[in-house]
């Protein structure tokens, strides 16, 4: 067993000064056989399956695509049940597929079996080759954006800190959410039983990990690509966007909110300009996210191995983490079936399951290289992870139940040099890009 440290977490003897920063890099919309079709993880023994079984039970093989693809398949709770199929995994082609495109037709059968071509994907490839994979990383809710941002906050997307139920699906309002909405907007909550039924306004109250960042005065960052959008998790929550209406316009005002920054590309620059937080978030903007259709292939790898690279290249590469993860599935063929949850039946019902897999790449100096970890994670490790760097409480929620990333590290190490990720587009790019960004999900 792992013993626990005087703050409730898991203690695997991280020494005081090791990790001073924590980096959270979020993308979208991806699983690891879909993203990671990578010889060298596969040689090494990452769980990557080439093909997949569909409904009818027929063997279908997973075939390339470009990560920039047309496609985009249903990510809703309802896509999960179909996918997941009471455990047997062979429900991907009854996943409702749709065409971004104005005028287009689907001309795949079974576009869900697809994994991205190797040429679209190298940045990650390299990251993922050098330092620690997991290929069993399950997003903690069983549907899209909405909810999955708000559990990598604050460990849940319950309405209220004794709620039994939690945040399912997308609000209403598409791809905007959170307590600056129209008073029309909705969000469907899932019961104990399993069931989308109830909706709420997605406004919620209960603690976050920030609360806990500063009740210690650590710093922490929350960069977005737009202040209301669904990957903008505290916008939904009460008390760190305090909504007030501002010349005609409601918008967040909470004394939390300065540390909410916009838009995302802002990191790249306070970087450069030797700032990094204690804890950050990061989302992209749509256009650089690795949703199906997103305006460039190399959009989504190019971003994220900026990130890396900026703080690679700086001197808080001896002393960060970076995590690296995708917020949900996609709608994209995964053949590993999740596990149940166990816990207190607060927030799940007892025969609850995660969500399918998404990536993990975990960088550090003090990340095991070339190592892949096949131990479960989910949302809740990496809150517990933090809450293990800088001695805080549990909140009680998913990272009490979850581990700490704990296989995924060797502070006994020589800590690794960093080498610079090669990428397509670099950090300038980003930085003088005046394009608005893009709504990160329509579905």
């Amino acid at each position: 067993m792992v013993p626990l440290n005087a703050c409730g977490g898991a203690d695997f003897g991280i020494p005081r000064g090791k990790i001073q920063h924590v980096v959270v890099v979020v993308q979208e919309n991806r699983t690891p056989d879909n993203l990671f079709h990578d010889p060298v993880l596969i040689r090494r023994g990452a769980d990557i399956a080439s093909s997949g079984f569909n409904s009818a039970g027929a063997r279908v093989p997973l075939e390339p695509m470009p990560l920039g693809t047309i496609y985009n398949p249903s990510h809703s709770h309802s896509a999960f049940v179909a996918m997941y199929n009471d455990g047997q995994m062979n429900g991907a082609d009854r996943v409702a597929v749709g065409c971004n495109t104005p005028g287009c037709r689907l001309s795949r059968s079974s576009p869900q079996f697809s994994y991205v071509q190797a040429s679209d994907v190298g940045p990650y490839f390299q990251m993922a080759e050098q330092y620690t994979f997991g290929d069993r990383m399950f997003q903690t809710n069983q549907g899209p954006s909405f909810p999955a941002h708000q559990f990598l906050i604050s460990g849940t997307s319950a309405p209220s800190a004794d709620s039994h139920f939690f945040a399912a699906e997308n609000p209403n309002t598409v791809f905007l959410g959170g307590c600056t909405q129209p008073a029309t907007s909705t969000v469907a909550l899932i019961g104990p039983d399993g069931k989308e039924s109830s909706s709420m306004f997605p406004c919620f109250e209960h603690a976050t990990l920030t609360d806990e960042l500063d009740a210690l005065n650590i710093s922490w960052r929350y960069y977005a690509p737009n202040a209301s959008y669904i990957w903008t998790a505290p916008n939904a929550i009460r008390h760190m966007c305090q909504p007030q209406t501002e010349n005609g316009e409601l918008v967040c005002t909470g004394s939390d909110w300065k540390n909410v920054i916009i838009p995302s590309k802002q990191f790249l620059t306070d970087i450069a300009g030797n700032q990094l937080a204690g804890v950050t978030w990061i989302t992209p903007a749509g256009q650089y996210s690795d949703h199906p259709n997103s305006v460039s292939a190399n959009g989504g790898p190019s971003w994220v191995a900026s990130i890396v690279n900026a703080i690679g290249n700086s001197p808080f590469w001896s002393s960060t983490a970076i995590i690296i993860t995708w917020d949900d599935w996609g709608g994209w063929y995964d053949h590993v079936p999740p596990p149940k949850v166990i816990n207190d039946g607060r927030s799940w019902g007892s025969g609850y399951v995660y969500g399918f897999r998404v990536p993990l790449i975990v960088i550090s100096p003090y990340a095991r290289p070339a190592y892949i970890s096949h131990v479960n994670h989910d949302f809740g490790s990496i809150l517990n992870f933090i809450e293990e760097v800088f001695r805080l409480h549990s909140l009680g929620y998913a990272d009490a139940h979850a581990d700490n990333l704990s296989d995924c590290f060797d502070f006994a190490q020589a800590p690794l040099q960093f080498k610079t990720i090669d990428a397509p587009l670099k950090a300038d790019y980003f930085i003088n890009d005046t394009s608005t960004p893009q709504d990160p999900d329509t579905d």
